[in-house]
């Protein structure tokens, strides 16, 4: 963030208190929304639109068509959800599921709504709709097996550093092999190392091991099982990253994808071991912060 003032880091501290809530009593939060009478249930997520507010109205960026928006879109999910758990309780996946997932994938992966928030701040974005995702799918859909739970065991880190070590000598093998990655080192202090791993384990591979592995792959397995929804999820994860690493280019950048989708495979295994969110993320955390450090 460019500059950080009181409306920002009281917007952004909302915005991570629901996540963090989700993270570490998402049953009681379940609980205690489904006994809301219907309407209450669907019209909750609205107070999602307060960061926004927080944050425009004192900068003087707010807009009302923004406003609208980020009030509606939550309430929204929750609404389609609501129906997919009627039309589908089996939970198999319905098309309302995958719907949503394509409209929350794409307005992370082409900024469609970062355009409302001050310069600096467009990360908020993304956090809201981690926000009233985690709101649809966890409280109102109830989807289970998700492993949205971050109270750690030690199993998380037994999954997911294994399959750091089985992915290491392959991923470093390929990307210097097609000139994506070149081996150097940055000299930082143990201390600033720590915290790189602690800031990408929570705002880069949290909100998309929870996309990617406890919806995508979730939802996929009850289709199709277990191989093909992690191969069809890996390759979703590598395509999502297309326009990424480009410096300003517009082309399609194939190596990252290639390299995104074979990670994909071993975060999606970290997941599935135990079918838990931090188990798959220390694995990715770990990639991008050994990624920084030494390529």
């Amino acid at each position: 963030m460019q500059f950080v003032s009181i409306p920002a880091a009281a917007a952004f501290a909302f915005e991570l208190a629901v996540a963090v809530t989700f993270a570490f009593a998402g049953k009681q939060i379940t609980r205690t929304v489904q006994s809301l009478p219907a309407a209450g249930r669907i019209l909750l997520p609205a107070i999602l639109v307060a960061p926004y507010l927080i944050v425009s109205v004192p900068a003087h960026v707010f807009w009302w068509n923004w406003c609208l928006l980020y009030a509606f879109l939550p309430v929204a999910i929750a609404w389609l959800l609501a129906h997919a758990a009627v039309a589908d309780p089996e939970q198999r996946g319905d098309w309302r599921d995958g719907f949503i997932l394509l409209i929350l994938g794409l307005a992370v992966d082409l900024r469609w709504f970062e355009g409302a928030w001050p310069n600096g701040l467009r990360a908020l974005n993304e956090l809201f709709l981690v926000d009233a995702g985690l709101y649809g799918f966890l409280a109102v859909r109830q989807l289970e097996g998700v492993g949205f739970d971050f109270r750690l065991h030690w199993s998380d880190w037994k999954s997911g550093l294994r399959e750091l070590l089985f992915f290491a000598p392959i991923v470093i093998a390929i990307g210097i092999a097609l000139g994506f990655i070149h081996p150097h080192a940055n000299r930082v202090g143990i201390g600033t190392a720590i915290l790189r791993w602690i800031l990408i384990f929570l705002f880069t591979a949290v909100p998309e091991e929870l996309f990617f592995r406890g919806w995508v792959q979730n939802l996929l397995e009850r289709r199709m099982g277990r191989p093909a929804a992690l191969v069809i999820a890996s390759i979703l994860f590598g395509l999502s990253h297309f326009n990424k690493r480009n410096f300003g280019a517009s082309h399609f950048n194939w190596r990252y994808v290639l390299l995104a989708t074979i990670a994909g495979i071993f975060y999606g295994r970290a997941w599935r071991d135990k079918r838990r969110i931090p188990a798959s993320t220390i694995t990715h955390a770990s990639v991008d912060w050994l990624w920084g450090l030494w390529f």
